[in-house]
């Protein structure tokens, strides 16, 4: 085409900095820099900027930044302006609301692009400007990326993945616990176990296909075959969303009948598609066979779908389009229908081969998931962060995939988790054993706020030294001081070494090594722990589970919800489990912690919400009514009672909310974090 080629590879995600180093190595820093993007004004910084100009409290303004939901629309910001505390009808809210309103989508400031490469024949500062990044080692030049297509410069866009990560990690894993060596290329396909779990949309974790939308599609689609999944990771997307092909195609192939088509050219388009366009391919090509494009004006096609952050770009090309099916004797509704699909590419389209490639991933991963259920847990939670799902989901589905999963132990845990062998301090190579006999061992990193330093220097004092006696052993040898301790205590970390977290805490009061020498009885190992008084009790229970919530963001002990159960069940709050069993149509009331809020693009303001309780977790569909009814409590509470009507039909089971309540006082004193509109 007479122009740079477009080349987008994708690396793990915790070695893309090693890649971009080689890059840098290999042609030089006179040669080689990162190309710039240009940041611009998001409802949340305009407001955060404008609010410090204008001297507003910077307590109101933090809470109006955290309360506005920038996916709803601007319109509502002067309303929750007032209830911040900013009345919009003095001079400063009407000023402060002009401003943040003009404030939006306006340059900010230049920042570095996450992944895209210049490199040239001849020295980039004779091109353009150099700088050095913020970054040590990197070197960026002063373009916006997409002034670099106009110009024609050659970009390569190194781009991460974190899946690339885990499944680099579980091979390695599998490779050393069950001498087994795999690759990509070499894990066993075409299994019908593995499609069976794709089909029952058991795909918490996995790559693509873990989402609310497409674990809602999976078995209405049912993949059986490799290219399925090609599909399926291109049809759960905006472009063909909007374009209204996922009902065709679904009733299509439901019956296993290919469309009538106009002509031997189209069908040739589209028969391997079940006459629905769904790959940014077909729609090129379609231009080309229906409306008479030459190549060249099916590439300026391409460049407006492409274009999916400027919509009304593709619109230029309707009346051309039109009028060259009714020139073939194509009807107006069926040249209407393939622009409609064509336009539905313009928000986002998936190239066949980009879905292609997913889709391998896609398969590995759930291959993985199926058959090493320890070794995929254990790979994505030393591969955060990445993902759909918190660690504590992840945690969660391994157990009920019969995972044995052990906590946190100074003892046993190195930085990342392992797997060892049931009643092991840690776990031994074995020849090719059986998936049972291994359990996985959370790690250090899953303590929030510990430095890895920090953790490799408690696993290197163990190697060292052998397994710690006590907390009195184990701060004489390590050193460390009393924050870090509690910190650990706080974990669960030390229970090992106190036999009660209790105690732990007690025990770290009396520890203060963090700024004096060894003396010759300590180095003899002469302390020992502090005798507990009596009058100190054991934790309990709940306490532990919110102490393990706020240090790491899971429990193995129990779920927050339970210790709600019996008032949950005087107010006829049914749990997760139930609902699948409950008929369609059917008033209910439910209740959880929120794990995830989603609102598409193209889902017209609705809001999808993840609620976990004791049983599982249950999918609710939040209008846009509803969620501005009650709106602080779906914004900002992160545990709900919702009353709602439950739809359960061909597998997929959610609840309609028509009411929504706080239940952030029966869970008090519980941190829990959600995953908002991932």
């Amino acid at each position: 085409r007479n122009e740079a080629p477009d080349i987008d590879v994708d690396f793990e995600h915790q070695r893309r900095e090693e890649v971009l180093q080689y890059i840098y190595d290999k042609y030089g820093r006179h040669r080689a820099g990162m190309t710039a993007t240009v940041i611009t004004y998001r409802i949340k910084s305009a407001i955060r900027d404008c609010g410090r100009a204008l001297g507003i409290a910077l307590d109101r303004i933090d809470a109006l930044s955290k309360l506005i939901d920038a996916r709803v629309g601007q319109a509502t910001l002067a309303q929750r302006a007032d209830e911040c505390g900013i009345s919009t009808a003095s001079q400063l809210g009407k000023r402060f609301v002009y401003l943040v309103e003009q404030l939006v989508g306006f340059p900010r400031h230049l920042s570095q692009h996450v992944g895209g490469m210049v490199m040239t024949q001849g020295w980039l500062c004779e091109l353009c400007p150099l700088e050095n990044a913020s970054m040590d080692g990197r070197t960026v030049i002063e373009w916006d990326k997409d002034d670099l297509d106009e110009l024609g410069i050659l970009k390569v866009d190194c781009l991460s993945l974190g899946m690339l990560t885990a499944i680099h990690r579980a091979l390695d894993m599998i490779a050393e616990h069950y001498r087994r060596p795999l690759t990509l290329a070499t894990v066993p396909k075409d299994d019908s176990q593995v499609y069976d779990m794709i089909c029952r949309a058991d795909t918490i974790g996995v790559f693509q296909i873990e989402s609310r939308a497409q674990m809602s599609m999976l078995p209405r689609l049912k993949p059986r075959c490799f290219y399925d999944l090609v599909i399926e990771v291109a049809i759960v997307r905006p472009g063909p969303i909007q374009g209204q092909m996922v009902h065709p195609y679904l009733q299509a192939r439901r019956t296993g009948v290919q469309p009538e088509y106009p002509n031997e050219a189209i069908r040739q388009v589209l028969a391997k598609t079940m006459g629905v366009p769904i790959f940014q391919e077909q729609a090129m090509r379609l231009a080309v066979v229906a409306a008479g494009f030459t190549p060249g004006e099916a590439d300026q096609l391409r460049r407006a779908m492409a274009a999916w952050r400027r919509p009304g770009v593709i619109d230029q090309f309707r009346m051309k389009l039109l009028e060259g099916m009714r020139e073939r004797g194509l009807s107006d509704e069926f040249a209407e229908r393939v622009f409609l699909q064509i336009r539905g590419f313009g928000e986002y389209g998936f190239p066949e081969s980009h879905a292609a490639s997913f889709a391998l991933l896609v398969y590995v991963s759930c291959w993985l998931k199926h058959y090493y259920p320890a070794v995929f847990c254990a790979a994505l939670l030393n591969s955060q962060p990445m993902g759909f799902y918190a660690p504590s989901q992840l945690v969660r589905d391994a157990r009920e995939h019969g995972v044995d999963v052990a906590g946190i132990d100074v003892n046993a845990s190195d930085w990342e988790c392992t797997l060892e062998r049931p009643g092991d301090a840690r776990g031994a190579v074995a020849e090719a054993r059986s998936v049972s006999d291994w359990q996985l061992r959370l790690g250090l990193l899953m303590i929030r706020g510990l430095a890895r330093q920090t953790a490799e220097h408690i696993v290197a004092a163990r190697r060292a030294g052998g397994a710690y006696r006590d907390l009195a052993d184990f701060t004489r040898r390590t050193r460390l001081g009393q924050a870090l301790i509690t910190r650990l205590a706080d974990a669960g970390a030390l229970s090992g070494l106190t036999g009660d977290r209790r105690a732990a805490y007690w025990q770290a009061l009396a520890q203060d090594n963090s700024a004096k020498e060894l003396t010759l009885f300590e180095a003899t190992g002469a302390d020992v722990d502090e005798a507990l008084p009596e009058f100190l009790q054991p934790m309990p229970e709940i306490e532990e589970v919110y102490a393990d919530y706020e240090t790491t963001g899971l429990s193995l002990r129990a779920h927050p919800v339970s210790f709600v159960r019996e008032q949950l069940n005087r107010l006829r709050v049914i749990t997760a489990r139930e609902l699948a069993s409950t008929a369609d149509g059917k008033f209910v009331r439910v209740a959880g912690l929120v794990l995830v809020r989603q609102r598409p693009g193209t889902s017209k303001g609705i809001t999808f919400v993840t609620l976990e309780d004791e049983t599982g977790t249950m999918n609710l569909v939040l209008k846009l009514a509803i969620w501005e009814r009650y709106y602080k409590v779906a914004r900002r509470s992160n545990a709900w009672l919702v009353n709602g009507v439950l739809e359960n039909r061909e597998g997929i089971v959610h609840v309609v909310v028509g009411r929504l309540e706080d239940l952030t006082e029966q869970v008090a004193g519980l941190v829990v974090k959600s995953r908002d509109f991932h």
